[in-house]
């Protein structure tokens, strides 16, 4: 796998962490005789070019995760080409064991209370092959992580629950989802921050956790990077 890197306007450029050949699947992508989730992966390399604007490698507005990629806005043409320099280093020193183990130094930890009384409980635990208790212990172990955030305000799409767990959004989405349902697409774990319409298959429900309030100095509640405990 390659990163490709797209200029993006005048002061913006797009990490592509897509296979070249399209021969990974949605959520994983095969290196060095394993496969690894494409969200620890994109983490990893985030986490890289985090640090190397920290230490004034390049200067940049912001740097922005998501599922395949990574944008990097408010950039010169010499920053543009101090960050290929660090995608360059994350590639040759062995980037997949790097996103294999990623950093849990100084990770904030947040633990959000959930009722597991979802009415698409009992679908998941019919595709894991466990009871509706085991789909929840299975949620309670997971060391779940902030990938990226979109769709609403205060979303955040969280992996951890691993490629092998990974399950289809509903054939007919709700009109309405409730505030605080927690629910899974993919391999990936979210908690809505408001009403709205939605396909996620919904667990639980996480009724004291306040993820986008924009009286807080930060609005949204989870961001990425961030570790997540699902706590009774």
């Amino acid at each position: 796998m390659t990163v490709t890197m797209h200029q993006v306007g005048e002061h913006a450029v797009l990490l592509d962490l897509s296979p070249l050949d399209h021969s990974g699947d949605e959520f994983a992508v095969a290196t060095e005789g394993r496969a690894v989730p494409m969200p620890n992966l994109v983490a990893s390399l985030w986490e890289r070019l985090m640090a190397a604007r920290e230490s004034g490698t390049f200067t940049a507005t912001d740097v922005v995760p998501a599922a395949r990629t990574i944008l990097v806005d408010g950039v010169s043409a010499d920053d543009a080409r101090s960050i290929g320099a660090v995608v360059d280093d994350w590639e040759s020193t062995g980037f997949a064991r790097a996103a294999m183990g990623l950093s849990e130094a100084d990770v904030p930890v947040i633990e959000i209370p959930v009722t597991f009384d979802g009415p698409d409980l009992a679908t998941v635990a019919e595709l894991w092959g466990t009871s509706t208790h085991g789909v929840a212990e299975i949620m309670r172990d997971a060391d779940l992580r902030v990938a990226f955030c979109g769709f609403a305000p205060g979303f955040a799409y969280m992996s951890g629950i691993g490629a092998e767990r990974a399950v289809p959004r509903r054939t007919s989405p709700r009109s309405r989802v409730p505030v605080g349902a927690v629910g899974l697409a993919g391999e990936y774990t979210g908690i809505y921050p408001r009403s709205s319409p939605g396909g996620w298959q919904l667990l639980g429900t996480a009724r004291d956790a306040t993820l986008w309030d924009i009286a807080r100095p930060n609005p949204a509640l989870l961001v990425p990077g961030t570790r997540v405990r699902l706590v009774s």
